[in-house]
């Protein structure tokens, strides 16, 4: 829904909150499943609004469409996340639902909150535009980093690299937030430089700067693994020079798979136990 690994963690972060804030009042949920991913539907509706990204419209006009929708195609299924990020919303819900999760075109209504037809003209829709979207160009992501932001994050990791992590210390911003993704969160400038103490401590990560889908990212690999792909990254948030967020995906490497990054600058040995 939101096109972006990193978001979409906020997402399912979002919607657990959600879902066990309002499963003390529910009664029997006949599709644990379809209740759940309403809630995320919703939540990615909410995150959406807030960026403002796309205009979250529906398909109004349902008159015109068939009355059998056809059959998906492998390619569908296949599609990137930025490709669908390119369909309307409830498109994007209706053919993800549907084609990629298996739902029915009255479950694809009851989860999205829409009429059936609405949901099968959506269906529809969406699969024709994902077709055409197949034969387009593909956009070459490009870094979209200032050279004054780039420095911050090259300074970050050669802070890293070379081991002088009271540099990294004074980059952070007094109420630094932290993010170990699916592990904890920490705030403020003391308990973070405990978190750096780990990687301090550590000898099996070598590092680079990088972007990760248009964001500031430390690249992060293992070398005992190898060295021509990332195990995972951190994602950096920077405010007035000093480091705002970080948000390490350590403990989420699936957020790796088919996420748009590239490489600022080759890694490079990092010092000192494992992490």
């Amino acid at each position: 829904m939101t096109g972006s690994t990193i978001d979409g963690e906020d997402i399912v972060q979002e919607t657990i909150v959600r879902a066990l804030d309002a499963l003390p009042s529910m009664g029997a949920i006949n599709n644990p499943g379809g209740w759940l991913f309403r809630i995320a539907y919703n939540a990615s509706l909410d995150f959406l609004r807030r960026r403002k990204r796309e205009p979250l419209v529906q398909d109004d006009d349902v008159s015109e469409i068939a009355e059998e929708v056809p059959e998906v195609d492998s390619d569908i299924a296949e599609a990137s996340l930025r490709t669908f990020l390119r369909l309307a919303a409830l498109q994007r819900s209706a053919v993800i639902l549907k084609d990629v999760l298996g739902h029915s075109v009255e479950e694809v209504a009851a989860i999205t909150g829409v009429s059936a037809m609405a949901a099968k003209s959506a269906l529809q829709r969406g699969r024709v535009r994902l077709r055409e979207l197949a034969l387009e160009p593909q956009d070459v992501m490009l870094p979209m980093l200032s050279d004054v932001l780039r420095a911050r994050l090259s300074a970050y990791v050669e802070g890293f690299r070379t081991g002088d992590f009271d540099a990294v210390r004074a980059m952070l911003a007094e109420e630094v937030q932290l993010d170990l993704v699916d592990k904890l969160q920490r705030r403020g400038r003391r308990e973070v430089g405990e978190y750096l103490g780990r990687y301090a401590a550590a000898v099996q990560w070598e590092y680079a700067a990088g972007v990760v889908e248009g964001r500031a990212a430390m690249l992060v690999y293992d070398k005992n693994v190898s060295l021509e792909s990332p195990a995972y990254f951190v994602v950096l948030t920077f405010e007035d020079g000093m480091v705002a967020s970080i948000r390490d995906f350590l403990f989420a490497r699936h957020a790796m798979d088919g996420v748009e990054m590239m490489v600022l600058s080759a890694p490079s040995s990092g010092h000192g136990t494992e992490l």
